[in-house]
């Protein structure tokens, strides 16, 4: 069954224009929100401008939808104002305008960041402590725990997908372990908001690679199998790039160079 209208935040961005490109089939009207950068509407499509961090429009543009693919806000490190706009305050707005419009899904792009002071050796699952590796893995945190409030005091299910590195093909070695095809993202995307249940689980954003550092195995009941492999680029990245060390953050964390990088200052 397909939905009335989806909404996909953050549109605009590498994710979001995939998903644009990819997800149309899954609903009648695909709504399409970004602080600007977006390309005109399509058949089917709908574009609407928008600053997570303004309440009022957050509610214009959620209002008459059933689910959402949350994207949007800042996607890397940067000073706590530049995220606490999109990925704190926003993030609120965006729960509260669902509660308030009646939506019932939401696919939160969480990230491995949210875990990435882990070691590399520890495999995780659902029920891993988080272990924030910056300010950036700090906001995913708490978007998490917002999805869960709002699961369990008004039912809005979510899956809160730690995504590790998705881009048409691996850029590094540390990728062989979380790399995400855009082919299983589209696939997982779909599996969500086609399950018949969803409840708010954990689930880890990384294809069928030979390294594997998260189990998937309590959400196996969305249905979502991935069917790529970064194995295939190893002899690729070899030739192009020396193997990090043994003492490298990227060796030593999940979260790679996050865990590494300095301070971010306003």
């Amino acid at each position: 069954m397909k939905l009335k209208r989806l909404l996909i935040t953050g549109a605009a961005g590498n994710l979001g224009r995939l998903a644009r490109e990819r997800l149309g089939g899954l609903a009648e009207v695909v709504r399409l929100s970004d602080l600007g950068g977006m390309a005109p509407a399509g058949p089917g499509e709908e574009v609407m401008e928008c600053d997570l961090g303004d309440f009022a429009r957050v509610r214009e543009v959620v209002e008459g939808c059933d689910a959402i693919l949350h994207l949007g806000g800042v996607s890397v490190e940067r000073t706590f104002a530049e995220i606490s706009n999109g990925n704190l305050t926003g993030l609120y707005h965006l729960y509260e305008a669902a509660r308030k419009a009646g939506v019932k899904r939401i696919l939160f792009a969480s990230s491995n960041h949210a875990i990435g002071f882990h070691p590399r050796e520890r495999k995780l699952d659902a029920d891993s402590p988080f272990a924030p590796d910056s300010l950036y893995g700090v906001s995913k945190v708490f978007g998490e725990a917002v999805a869960m409030l709002y699961w369990d005091k008004f039912g809005i299910e979510t899956a809160r997908v730690r995504i590790g590195s998705c881009f048409p093909e691996p850029r590094d070695h540390r990728m062989l372990a979380t790399w995400l095809s855009p082919d299983d993202f589209v696939g997982l995307c779909e599996a969500v908001f086609r399950a018949p249940r969803l409840g708010c689980p954990v689930i880890y954003g990384a294809s069928a690679n030979a390294e594997q550092w998260w189990d998937n195995s309590g959400a196996g009941y969305v249905g979502w199998v991935p069917k790529d492999s970064a194995e295939p680029f190893r002899a690729k990245l070899d030739a192009a790039m020396e193997p990090p060390s043994r003492d490298d953050p990227v060796n030593r964390f999940q979260g790679g160079g996050f865990a590494a990088a300095g301070h971010f200052e306003d």
